[in-house]
């Protein structure tokens, strides 16, 4: 009896296979750049077995952040809503996710960030693609603004997100949420759509 060869069918190990090449490829070359073709190559498997498990490009970035929550299925609850309250909204939703049991999986994601350099560059990619363009692109600002919007914006996050459940500061970390969209929702809004003049 002959073996096959070839690309490698789905096995058990074909999944794990998918998500350490999809890890490399946007760590290394970012969501943009990184093709299923390409994650599929290195993996050794067909790109049509990696749209079997994971759907599309989004969802295998998701299967490698190992992340519980869609950002798909929340950036519509951002929008929903006038255009000058998107910044206490996106606090909101982000303190509902990061308050609630799947909020773990995001703190030891930050943690890892903090001190690993491919870590962190797998949370800007998802930062960046996931979340910020996501909302930025519906709010009818400047594109060339779009990036430092969003950088301004992920430090207010990414800083609320380190303060309130790693470094744990109070009363941050304490703080009842609505208190805390109140007093960083503006600034987010800023960012998002104000005047970045000095």
């Amino acid at each position: 009896m002959t073996r096959r060869t070839g690309r490698r069918p789905g096995n058990p190990g074909t999944r794990e296979s998918i998500l350490d090449a999809a890890r490399a490829a946007f760590a290394e070359r970012g969501f943009d750049a990184a093709s299923i073709r390409a994650i599929a190559g290195t993996a050794g498997v067909d790109p049509a077995l990696v749209h079997h498990y994971f759907g599309s490009k989004d969802q295998l970035f998701l299967a490698a952040m190992n992340l519980p929550v869609d950002p798909g299925q929340l950036v519509p609850r951002v929008l929903a809503g006038d255009r000058d309250g998107v910044g206490e909204r996106m606090v909101r939703v982000f303190l509902g996710v990061w308050d609630s049991p799947a909020g773990s999986a995001g703190v030891a994601l930050l943690r890892s960030a903090v001190s690993n350099e491919w870590t962190a560059r797998l949370l800007r990619e998802f930062i960046t693609t996931q979340v910020l363009r996501r909302v930025l692109e519906q709010l009818d600002v400047e594109p060339a603004q779009l990036p430092l919007r969003g950088s301004l914006v992920a430090t207010q996050m990414i800083g609320l997100a380190m303060m309130r459940h790693v470094v744990r500061l109070e009363p941050v970390a304490s703080a009842d949420p609505e208190t805390l969209v109140a007093a960083i929702g503006p600034t987010v809004q800023r960012y998002l759509t104000g005047s970045l003049a000095s």
